[in-house]
């Protein structure tokens, strides 16, 4: 096995990732080095835990490294965060189920410790309420600018840069986005309807 030189056209993360594939470990220490940093902070702003936070970003790339050779080719940054989203609610939804398991062995009857942030409410109302059932109902690629610049908080540059799409395509399917997921609130919670 030949391990990854990253020299001319070898540069680009298709290729680390098709080295990665064929298990060259080297090849994920580049693409490790190149990505970790952003998935880092676009995690942190998902997820006050830093200690979470690692679990997930090392999750994230042992997940690379067993199913690199699925990386279907477009863009690298784009599949690394879905499989950094996706880690962080497994994790999340573990962290419930653990908390929710002490709370049935301890079964004593004291008033809640902690009430969850405000921050904390609006990410669980995104992935489990109406909000989160009418962005399941928007396309996907309207969905991801979404989560992009207003979830995460990037910048129409960054998101662009993220998903691989130019500015301009950023801003119209946010303009649409924000349009369509109006009125999939409208359809789910219409005004006036009840609660």
């Amino acid at each position: 096995m030949r391990l990854f030189r990253p020299t001319g056209a070898d540069r680009d993360d298709a290729a680390l990732l098709r080295a990665v594939g064929k298990g060259d470990a080297e090849a994920l220490g580049v693409l490790y080095d190149r990505h970790a940093g952003w998935l880092h902070a676009r995690l942190t702003r998902r997820c006050a835990d830093p200690e979470t936070v690692r679990e997930v970003l090392q999750d994230t790339f042992v997940t690379v490294w067993r199913s690199a050779g699925t990386h279907r080719g477009g863009e690298a940054g784009g599949w690394l965060w879905v499989i950094a989203g996706r880690r962080l609610v497994d994790a999340r939804r573990a962290q419930a189920r653990a908390e929710r398991a002490d709370e049935r062995g301890r079964r004593e009857h004291e008033p809640a410790s902690v009430a969850p942030s405000a921050e904390e409410r609006v990410l669980a109302g995104l992935e489990f309420g109406d909000v989160g059932a009418a962005l399941d109902r928007i396309s996907p690629e309207l969905r991801e600018v979404l989560r992009a610049t207003v979830v995460d908080g990037l910048t129409t540059r960054e998101a662009a840069q993220l998903l691989g799409i130019p500015e301009g395509t950023v801003k119209t399917r946010a303009l649409r986005a924000r349009r369509e997921l109006r009125l999939e609130l409208g359809r789910i919670a219409p005004l006036g309807g009840t609660a």
